[in-house]
């Protein structure tokens, strides 16, 4: 049961991953399971059977996530961005309660203020500098554009693994967003019809971004968890300001200029699923 729960987790998280605004380091955040995955990554070769089992439904879930929901995400943003925006509202906003008891356990220590202005001003900053969005690079196979696609995978890995800072709005803002995800759907689409020669053509673009994340990952990782060690409190009050600053980016992104009463009654509802579903899958 909790293999599956994992998983479910994992989808989440991976679902995250590809929505401009959102953080799938916050996901962790609020499903409680941030420091879990950090410390699993961070000891993969000193621990490695105890973190390949602990880590083997999220990447499983994640996986399902990229692949298989990208398409029903990117749907329901374009059709429903207001409802859509305000489920992973709810998601980001039952972290709260877990962060703040994060904080008040570091021996009565409570939120600092400067670290979470911090947090708050960083997520809000980067969603004002990507409104204008950066145009899409050009995908045209050669040496440089590996280096590239590797660099960029490693700078997407590190932001998707701070809360609050969304990789795929660091890489629309840099015009890889479109390109990568529109690769994923396209070996989507190639691995149904069978269409092997486009699978291998978008593995090849996908590697080495995908070993970027891999490598960005482990580094941001081990940051992160130094930080988590020397200074709890500070850390988790800068969190609590990437977190809180999440659903900010999110209206930013989606607004509520073509929004109706039932385009907002919908809302309401999807937030407060969002919520318990956080508060369920943190537990």
């Amino acid at each position: 049961m909790n293999f599956f729960l994992d998983i479910l987790r994992g989808i989440v998280i991976g679902v995250a991953n590809i929505i401009p605004g959102v953080s799938g380091g916050t996901m962790m955040v609020s499903m409680g399971i941030y420091d879990k995955i950090i410390g699993c990554i961070n000891h993969l070769f000193s621990r490695f059977k105890d973190s390949i089992r602990t880590l083997l439904p999220y990447g499983i879930g994640m996986a399902v996530g990229i692949l298989g929901l990208s398409k029903l995400i990117t749907v329901c943003l374009e059709r429903f961005p207001l409802p859509t925006g305000f489920l992973f509202i709810g998601l980001i906003l039952g972290s709260v309660p877990i962060i703040l008891k994060r904080i008040k356990g570091d021996k009565g220590n409570s939120v600092s203020i400067p670290a979470f202005i911090c947090g708050f001003v960083l997520v809000v900053g980067l969603q004002i500098i990507g409104g204008g969005n950066g145009t899409d690079a050009a995908m045209n196979m050669n040496p440089l554009l590996v280096i590239i696609l590797f660099l960029m995978g490693m700078i997407a890995s590190a932001t998707m693994v701070i809360p609050g800072v969304s990789g795929s709005m660091m890489l629309m803002l840099l015009g890889y967003y479109n390109p990568i995800v529109g690769t994923i759907s396209r070996m989507v689409d190639a691995l149904i019809t069978r269409d092997f020669g486009t699978v291998f053509s978008c593995v090849g673009i996908l590697l080495p971004f995908g070993i970027g994340v891999v490598i960005g990952i482990f580094a941001i990782a081990k940051l992160i968890e130094i930080l988590l060690k020397r200074y709890p409190s500070q850390t988790f009050s800068v969190i609590l300001g990437l977190v809180l600053a999440s659903p900010v980016a999110i209206l930013m992104e989606t607004g509520f200029a073509t929004a109706t009463v039932v385009t907002i009654l919908c809302s309401a509802v999807t937030c407060v699923v969002g919520f318990v579903v956080a508060l369920k899958l943190g537990d």
